[in-house]
């Protein structure tokens, strides 16, 4: 695998001369040339490098590279398929990245929603194309690993989650994003979408495994962290947050008590309770105002359950075996994992 930490990934069977030529073709001569499906919150997806983005995404993605991205000197990134846990590791990172300048009785969390507070790299793109570097050390994505751009001295965090939790949380998220003059799209169309690889951000499974594989090569780079894991022990992972993070928690901090104040800070209870994300909005990059409470549905282990057939979660699981390579349901996952592979643990429940 190159290494993006290094020198940017090029697609399968191009040469560098071939991706200089495509990086200086304007980007609507690119999204024209490229194949397209339906959308689930814009009109169409675009394949790109294997992977599927949406309109004005893709737009941002272009921009990154065509810019010349040129990210702050220990920058973190925050790596998800959307739905995946995003919001709480937007503010779990935060929190523990910024905890010797930030006071907790006036803490940005609790007027601040974290998607306010920590900005997605390629809608940040989108919106200041020529000059599409956020001015922060922290920042999140929803591109696949082989679509970043140079990641020099930076670091990545990836979240993953059980993809039949990730398929009903998106369904039920883009009913309330969706604009009017979309079509509705049902849960049985999302799900064969879904399965055939052209969601949004999508195929799932690969979009794991490209973190996953880079996670092995890479281990001092590129964390690789599964959801349910967080919600099992957040107070144990915070702490390895920390230590990936080159930030670890000092003994006083831990007698203190400074761990499970950031960890009950970003907890679910705790942020879709406060007012700000009840009742407060923000401006969104694609969208001119997001209310706050859509990100906060239930954050719950297993709530596929209650919207998806039983065919549907076997077809779910099945493709999970086959494309990951494990069980995801019997396996336990943790930073201290990166590098020797993805441990089996029999007694871990979902």
């Amino acid at each position: 695998m190159e290494s993006l930490f290094s020198t940017p990934l090029l697609p399968t069977g191009v040469t560098k001369e071939q991706s200089h030529k495509i990086q200086q073709k304007s980007p609507d001569i690119i999204l024209s040339e490229l194949p397209k499906e339906r959308g689930w919150l814009s009109e169409h997806i675009h394949q790109y490098k294997g992977f599927w983005y949406p309109t004005g995404i893709l737009q941002g993605l272009l921009a990154l590279q065509q810019q010349h991205f040129k990210p702050k000197p220990n920058t973190v990134l925050l790596a998800s398929y959307p739905k995946s846990g995003t919001t709480w590791l937007k503010a779990l990172l935060f929190a523990i990245k910024n905890r010797a300048e930030l006071d907790f009785n006036t803490h940005p969390l609790l007027s601040s929603n974290p998607h306010e507070l920590v900005p997605q790299l390629e809608a940040y793109a989108f919106k200041h194309p020529t000059n599409p570097t956020p001015n922060t050390c922290l920042m999140h994505s929803h591109l696949a690993f082989n679509c970043l751009p140079e990641l020099a001295n930076c670091k990545i965090v990836y979240v993953f989650r059980d993809p039949k939790d990730v398929l009903a949380s998106c369904w039920h998220f883009i009913q309330k994003l969706r604009p009017k003059e979309l079509p509705f799209i049902s849960l049985p169309e999302a799900f064969d979408q879904f399965t055939k690889g052209y969601s949004p951000f999508g195929p799932f499974w690969d979009h794991v495994m490209g973190y996953y594989k880079a996670s092995l090569e890479f281990p001092k780079k590129v964390c690789f962290l599964k959801y349910e894991e967080l919600k099992k022990d957040p107070i144990f992972n915070a702490k390895k947050l920390a230590e990936f993070l080159e930030q670890p928690f000092s003994l006083e901090e831990q007698s203190e008590g400074i761990v499970e104040r950031i960890t009950e800070l970003c907890s679910f209870e705790k942020l879709s309770n406060l007012e700000v994300n009840k009742e407060g909005s923000h401006i969104g990059f694609f969208i001119p105002t997001i209310t706050n409470n859509i990100f906060f549905r239930q954050g719950k282990v297993g709530d596929s359950k209650n919207h998806l057939s039983e065919e549907m979660i076997e077809v779910l699981d099945e493709i999970t075996k086959q494309k990951l390579g494990f069980d995801l349901m019997n396996t336990s996952v943790t930073p201290l994992q990166n590098g020797k592979g993805i441990e089996s643990d029999q007694n871990h429940n979902n």
